[in-house]
């Protein structure tokens, strides 16, 4: 069946409100790609107006004044299968991967200085007028075969000095609890020692090591653990976010 595109108005739409996906971070990306390429990817709305897919679309519309937006009019599905519809569209852009060595050519080609993304990985330059890459650039540590002593592995100097000044402040011992967690940021690893620690530790130890990401053995293992994030700006760009 061809789907017909029709224009409504932007004031007569509703986002969807039991859209599960957290949207508000990538509102500015999906404006500057409406903004800079046109609306090229037409909402999902049911007979009601309410958006099942491009509840980000939508927002991003709605910060740049747009008075109307392409939509298509789902009318014969039921509210249950336009939720499954809905799920379903962001849960398969999860599953692709990407092709980095393709990508790195891509990205060598084309310019997204305005959008100011993060990628989620460490990069290499690729040149000085271009310096963006999918490169991983793990850094390499040579083991010496000296076991350094633990407390060597970090300086807490700088976070003992915040935790002090806290303690003493005239604040709530709830916001003190906070702030005291946040001066936690400023602790720095010695990542040399920590090498070298890990080679002289026993196999548990050196797994814990690991789940801490102190350690990276596997890069793979660490983006499924959470500890390298490959955020989905791709998509966000090109307005597959689908929400």
């Amino acid at each position: 069946m061809r789907e017909e595109i029709v224009y409504l108005k932007v004031s007569d739409l509703k986002n969807n409100p039991k859209n599960p996906r957290k949207n508000e971070s990538a509102i500015d990306s999906v404006a500057k790609s409406i903004e800079k390429y046109g609306f090229r990817n037409p909402l999902i709305v049911d007979k009601d107006n309410v958006v099942w897919c491009g509840n980000t679309r939508l927002k991003a519309s709605k910060k740049l004044g747009l008075e109307e937006v392409p939509c298509i009019i789902v009318k014969d599905l039921t509210k249950k299968q336009m939720m499954e519809l809905a799920l379903l569209d962001n849960k398969t852009n999860e599953i692709a991967d990407w092709d980095f060595e393709m990508l790195e050519d891509i990205l060598k080609d084309v310019r997204l200085d305005d959008f100011d993304l993060d990628w989620g990985i460490r990069v290499d330059n690729i040149d000085d007028e271009y310096p963006y890459t999918n490169k991983i650039n793990v850094p390499q540590y040579e083991i010496t075969g000296i076991c350094p002593d633990i407390c060597d592995l970090i300086d807490r100097r700088k976070t003992i000095e915040i935790e002090e000044e806290i303690k003493k402040a005239n604040i709530t011992d709830e916001q003190k609890d906070f702030l005291i967690n946040a001066a936690k940021r400023h602790l720095v690893f010695d990542y040399s020692k920590i090498a070298e620690y890990y080679a002289h530790q026993s196999k548990e130890m050196q797994e814990l090591m690991e789940k801490s990401a102190l350690v990276i053995i596997d890069f793979n293992d660490a983006i499924k653990n959470g500890y390298i994030e490959l955020r989905e700006s791709l998509m966000e760009l090109m307005e597959n976010d689908e929400e």
